[in-house]
């Protein structure tokens, strides 16, 4: 992968590591210049866009860059930005589409087309940003959400509502600001990023043609905002995959037998029965006033049209044309929806409510029914699902209890003595509560090492499977640049190896290198007690800077 500490040279900065970040360009305002015909895509964007600007470039020797492009390997052009102050490099190399897709004109073709290129180039890059125009940036960004599971890397995509050659123009900011985030932290979904703001991806709309704040995400608060300060994530909302599964693409969403209708005051039953009869159509989404009200029609006639096309196996999901709001059968007209065989979206917006009936039409198997019930719940965030609250004592002893309240630095000493004790129950107990739980899957110790690192050299599988469900990243490094699947290698812990693969780990290009020549597993382990912890025994060849998955615990109190 790409993560890598730059040689040494004369400016202290070029021993600062670098996280590598992959640019596909598929086109919009962001990437055109100037003609006798006025704005056209330019191709050469690393080289006549970026290259001049101090803010993306250090002026280091360019590097090429291994990269996938529709199944063949090629040799990209990267420049480096200047280090940040999270005190890292961001390298980066641009996939420019040929040719450039019209974001206006973007079909489900074109979003398997962005899916398959970061699928190609996953094993090769941190992060990834996908700069695409505006007008459909928003459903695209939902489409990619269904069509990526068990993602483990940022994808985010952004674009401008001025080209990057323009003397005014949001441009920089919003490229500046995505490489920052997608090579400094994980945060495994497909976002949005706008104005200094990054979005889930499948909660954004757009909400202005010409302001610089365009996209908004009115029922889930931003992931994470841009400051003089540096990036403020909210890592409360942030998801992870909590499954042992790869990261998969599913291709060619079913845009086709999808169709969407606003409702209005005075529609005629007639107009929404065309639509519901137009040849292969299998879904609706049905625009509707306030929490998801229709006119009935006088005689019910526009209701019963909606209940027999439901009768016939269409899927219908009413929305809310409401910005902000939900639909919810609190009102009379809403309900009777409800009875005919309507699925309440909830607080989806549009965008999102169209791929993902999209995508489930494209899953194969699945029937109407199967497709109507993942409808109403939540597969990537992209819905606010109702929860009731419940009430129990602290689970486990007193003195499990005692750490999760004594301070993140106590827990996660404990985190780390539970798993190297192969106690499933206490990292249980540890882990409670969703944003306790969050908070100690992304601490690390001195070292960098999170609970994974730890987990991957311990003795219990079953401890490493429930960090992974729980959410934990399998693609973190410590400072020594070691993956967890790197030191479960080094230490021959089969079944780990065997379950990080499953989850989606895999080495990055030096870790392989080094495991081909025969240095990267050694089945030994030292048997003392080092700090508490059972580390690798050292073997011949180990990698420069290599870093034993320790913490310098104190004794518990």
């Amino acid at each position: 992968m790409g993560y890598f500490v730059a040689e040494s040279g004369s400016s202290p900065q070029m021993n600062l590591p670098e996280f590598r970040v992959l640019i596909i360009m598929t086109g919009g305002t962001i990437c055109m210049g100037p003609s006798a015909d006025g704005l056209v895509p330019m191709t050469g964007f690393l080289h006549n866009a970026m290259a001049p600007r101090p803010s993306l470039n250090d002026y280091s020797p360019t590097v090429q860059l291994q990269a996938v492009q529709k199944g063949e390997t090629i040799y990209i052009d990267t420049l480096r930005t200047p280090p940040s102050s999270y005190s890292r490099h961001v390298r980066y190399g641009v996939l420019e589409f040929t040719p450039l897709l019209d974001s206006s004109s973007i079909s489900s073709h074109g979003w398997t087309e962005i899916a398959m290129a970061i699928k190609e180039n996953y094993h090769l890059f941190d992060g990834f940003v996908v700069l695409h125009g505006t007008d459909s940036l928003a459903y695209s960004a939902s489409a990619l959400s269904f069509m990526m599971s068990d993602l483990g890397k940022p994808v985010i995509l952004t674009g401008s509502q001025a080209s990057i050659f323009a003397l005014q123009s949001d441009a920089v900011d919003n490229l500046l600001g995505s490489l920052i985030i997608a090579g400094t932290f994980v945060i495994p979904e497909v976002c949005l990023f706008f104005h200094h703001t990054l979005f889930r991806g499948n909660r954004t709309t757009k909400v202005s043609a010409s302001q610089f704040e365009a996209f908004a995400s009115p029922n889930c608060d931003p992931l994470a905002k841009v400051t003089s300060l540096g990036v403020d994530v909210n890592w409360s909302l942030v998801r992870r995959p909590t499954r042992i599964a790869e990261f998969a693409v599913t291709k060619y969403l079913d845009t086709a037998h999808v169709a969407c209708l606003r409702i209005f005051p005075g529609i005629k039953p007639e107009m929404v029965d065309s639509v519901l009869r137009v040849p292969n159509l299998r879904g609706l989404i049905l625009e509707t006033f306030g929490m998801g009200n229709a006119p009935g029609g006088v005689d019910g006639s526009l209701t019963k049209v909606i209940a027999d096309a439901c009768a016939r196996g269409v899927t219908i999901v009413n929305v809310s044309q409401c910005t902000n709001g939900v639909v919810s059968p609190l009102y009379a007209p809403g309900t009777a929806l409800g009875r005919a065989g309507v699925v309440f979206g909830h607080d989806l917006t549009t965008e999102a409510a169209l791929t993902k009936l999209s995508y489930l039409l494209a899953v194969p198997g699945l029937t109407a029914a199967e497709v109507a019930n993942r409808m109403s719940h939540s597969l990537r965030g992209e819905m606010t699902e109702l929860s009731l609250p419940s009430f129990s004592h602290p689970a486990g002893d007193i003195d499990a209890a005692v750490a999760r309240l004594t301070s993140a630095d106590q827990a996660f000493t404990a985190l780390g003595y539970a798993i190297k004790n192969g106690d499933l129950k206490t990292v249980c107990e540890i882990l409670e509560g969703d944003e306790v739980g969050h908070q100690l899957l992304q601490r690390s110790d001195y070292a960098g090492n999170t609970a994974v690192h730890l987990a991957a050299v311990g003795p219990s599988a079953d401890v490493l499977r429930e960090l992974l469900t729980r959410g934990a990243g399998v693609h973190l490094r410590n400072t020594a640049n070691n993956t967890p699947l790197f030191l479960a290698e080094k230490t021959g812990m089969e079944a780990h190896v065997h379950l990080l693969q499953k989850a989606g780990g895999h080495l990055w290009e030096k870790e392989s290198q080094l495991v081909k020549r025969g240095t990267g597993k050694d089945n030994g382990h030292t048997n003392g007690d080092t700090n508490g912890l059972v580390v690798p025994k050292p073997s011949r060849g180990l990698p420069p800077g290599f870093q034993d998955p320790l913490l310098r615990f104190g004794t518990p109190s």
